[in-house]
């Protein structure tokens, strides 16, 4: 294989797309899974796509929240395992870099400090599932399905099935969904905390959008800044993410207009730097040596 897990060095433009459709409709961008034929399945191109587009909704100044969704009735079916038994994937070495390429590929989702949303009908399983978990909202059918069968075809999963799983409904459920690999009901997923929202087969597009008009209606540096807090601080200890709240709550008075901290330094200090004014030297010269011998 020819660099399978690398970026893409040219980001692929809409136009470009062949197992996705991507489209903008003023603040949103909507995703939408399109091989309805293999249920979504996540193909090597179909995964260099999402690459692309999840970096061109964070480069975006105009993006405020992407929706995905599948085509077909379906949202996806994991990866591509053809792909996979015919040895597209490479040897050992490339295996673990591509896996390490999705790895890459949820945390660019999870980490957008744009909205997300995934609007779940028919199947999400593998890494349809995982897709799920690397957004802040999942609103799904009644008819959905969801589930780890990784296990009977005698592989693991590679980018959150069992690990932002674990996070989400502890470690007693994970090992149920991934050691039986029944395929669940929606019902369960949002009982258990894994999605959020249950709705009728025909009314899923009509939920996204009253949560898209609820989500317009809040600040939205707000909405990024609790998004990075709470991903952030769920992996640190208690202490540690109290300070990172406290840090978040000085943000949001900078931003409310609450910035003029008296002995902050207003950019003198990047002033001096550029200007050469007296500041650097008084600085530098009692700075440079002290205690460097």
């Amino acid at each position: 294989m020819n660099a399978p897990f690398a970026v893409p060095v040219k980001p692929m433009e809409p136009t470009d797309l062949q197992h996705s459709i991507f489209e903008e409709q003023g603040d949103v961008g909507v995703l939408t899974l399109n091989r309805p034929s293999v249920v979504n399945c996540l193909s090597l191109r179909l995964s260099d796509e999402l690459v692309s587009i999840f970096d061109h909704v964070r480069r975006s100044k105009t993006i405020k929240f992407l929706v995905i969704k599948g085509a077909g009735g379906n949202f996806c079916a994991g990866d591509d395992l053809k792909e996979m038994s015919r040895g597209e994937w490479g040897d050992s070495n490339e295996y673990f870099h591509r896996v390490r390429y999705y790895q890459w590929m949820a945390y660019a989702l999870e980490e957008l400090d744009k909205m997300t949303i995934a609007a779940v009908d028919g199947y999400a399983v593998g890494g349809g599932l995982e897709l799920t978990m690397c957004c802040d909202f999942v609103i799904a059918t009644e008819r959905a399905k969801w589930g780890m069968p990784e296990v009977d075809w005698g592989i693991t999963p590679g980018w959150g099935g069992t690990t932002r799983m674990s996070r989400f409904i502890n470690r007693r459920r994970t090992k149920e969904i991934n050691l039986l690999a029944a395929i669940q009901p929606a019902r369960k997923a949002v009982e258990w905390g894994l999605w959020n929202r249950l709705v009728a087969n025909d009314g899923l597009d009509a939920e996204v959008e009253k949560l898209l008009t609820l989500l317009r209606a809040k600040s939205q540096q707000t909405l990024r800044q609790l998004k990075f807090i709470i991903n952030k601080n769920v992996e640190t200890d208690l202490y540690t993410a109290q300070a990172f709240e406290a840090l978040s709550c000085a943000w949001t008075a900078s931003v409310n207009g609450w910035a003029d901290v008296p002995d902050a330094d207003k950019g003198a200090g990047l002033d001096a730097f550029r200007e050469k004014t007296p500041l650097m030297d008084a600085r530098r010269n009692l700075g440079r040596d002290f205690w460097a011998g």
